[in-house]
């Protein structure tokens, strides 16, 4: 069989092979936590005031389009999860409807998608925990607390926390989501507190002009503005959903658990930015916090509320890892996946007694620590937005193809209208990734060529379907 039309067998379970084998311990109500573990963090404490920058008042609008986009995309991932319960996410759902070659594309870019994601969260976190530093007046060289390009030599902190999450992995799935969970609630409770203390500020004046750099995007300075290019920086807010799909082995009952989790956290997380981000424009001008590592605790600083802001940081700093965690997890879990099919070295796959891929978690952990040490949020954000978007384009493919070629398959979850939630996602995530950047698509398409060298010098050849 062609390489380029080889595919896995829908339904073909994941091979329990002992040490290659993820063990279900997971609940309903640990999938959802991890998906809004993963959806609110950096985006709404951090990218609300970098996609401000970018859009003005409208990034209201900003938040619309990319959540519109997701919806469609996470109803996808909803059928593909319940009908293939494995892990891998996009990248077994590319190989079992689109081929080995495509699969490994997907999966390479996921590689990209959930390393920098957790590079991204890791100087997100670095932002506030650096501002609470420096007010416990902490006598740490500013040259230690940032990257080269804002003038210093390391992110320290950035390093750090990624770095900590990584060991909390290695303790355990369960253990890993209980703590998660308790985190999420943290989190959720700080973004009430926010909201609660801004409204009565409320000020509609700030919302004019709405949409100072229009509604297209367009290029200035090397960065896209516009509402559509805000949306394709904060398209990187709400994606997460999909590290859900990559915890199928784990869940104890994948046919129902991972829709529920998938659809319940894009529900809730969707209002709850709409409501955070609005009531941070009606608060302050969007060119005031727009410009700070920490715009949510600013905003509440410049309303005289130093103590509130300090509670909001600190929130933020306990908080965030929860998304660096969960990211983690899912690529450790795709990497896996990939070894486990022999496209890597099936070294990788290999998994202690608590069920833990350690040799992927922490070759995960130590590049993310790398990455977020040196280089800036945005880039990081916008690199991680491109490898998501291939994903959610396959996904929404692979739902259509089958649909076409095996239709007489059972399927927990349908994605309701399929053939125009399915188009809707394909050419959304295609206008977002086209709204990118023309330094990112470049670096995009020049990892996915190093991968298409890899995978033909050693993925294709030791692929356990090439015999």
């Amino acid at each position: 069989m062609s390489f380029l039309t080889r595919r896995k067998s829908v339904e073909a379970a994941a091979q329990a092979e002992g040490s290659h084998q993820l063990k279900p311990t997971l609940s309903w109500y640990h999938l959802i936590a991890l998906g809004v573990g993963a959806i609110i963090g950096t985006g709404i404490y951090t990218l609300t005031g970098v996609a401000a920058g970018l859009a003005g008042p409208a990034v209201i609008l900003s938040f619309a389009v990319a959540g519109a986009v997701c919806a469609c995309a996470a109803l996808c991932y909803a059928e593909m999860a319940s009908l293939t319960p494995q892990a891998g996410s996009a990248y077994t759902y590319s190989y079992v409807s689109l081929g080995e070659m495509v699969a490994w594309v997907i999966g390479w870019s996921l590689i990209l998608e959930y390393t920098l994601v957790c590079s991204a969260v890791s100087v997100g976190w670095a932002g506030y925990a650096s501002g609470l530093m420096e007010q416990a007046h902490w006598a740490i060289p500013k040259a230690l607390l940032a990257g080269p390009d804002a003038g210093g030599i390391v992110n320290l902190p950035a390093v750090f926390i990624a770095l900590v999450v990584t060991g909390m992995l290695l303790v355990g799935t369960r253990e890993s989501a209980t703590v998660n969970f308790v985190l999420v609630i943290v989190k959720l409770v700080a973004l009430a507190g926010f909201v609660a203390l801004t409204l009565p500020h409320f000020d509609a004046a700030h919302f004019h002009p709405f949409a100072p750099f229009g509604y297209g995007a367009h290029e200035i300075d090397g960065k896209k503005v516009g509402v559509m290019g805000a949306a394709a920086i904060i398209f990187f807010a709400f994606y997460g959903f999909d590290a859900i799909s990559t915890a199928a082995e784990e869940a104890k009952n994948p046919k129902r658990d991972l829709t529920i989790g998938i659809v319940g956290s894009m529900i809730l997380c969707t209002i709850i930015y709409m409501v955070v981000a609005a009531c941070a424009l009606g608060a302050q001008p969007y060119d005031v916090f727009s410009k700070s590592p920490e715009p949510l605790a600013f905003v509440l600083r410049q309303l005289g509320k130093p103590g509130a802001a300090s509670l909001i940081a600190g929130a933020a700093v306990v908080a965030l890892p929860t998304v660096i965690m969960v990211f983690m997890f899912g690529q450790s879990r795709v990497f896996f996946a990939m070894a486990r099919d022999g496209l890597l070295p099936r070294q990788l796959a290999g998994v202690d007694r608590r069920g833990v891929p350690v040799a992927v978690t922490v070759l995960t952990g130590v590049i993310a620590a790398v990455i977020a040490g040196a280089l800036p949020l945005s880039d990081i954000a916008a690199l991680a937005n491109a490898g998501t978007l291939a994903a959610f384009i396959a996904t929404a493919l692979a739902v259509m193809v089958l649909r076409r070629t095996r239709p007489e398959l059972e399927r927990p979850f349908t994605t309701p209208v399929v053939w125009l939630i399915g188009p809707a996602a394909v050419l959304g995530c295609a206008y977002l990734f086209t709204s990118l950047s023309a330094k990112t698509i470049t670096f995009f398409f020049a990892w996915n060529a190093v991968g298409v060298v890899v995978y033909l010098l050693y993925g294709r050849a030791k692929s356990r379907l090439a015999a």
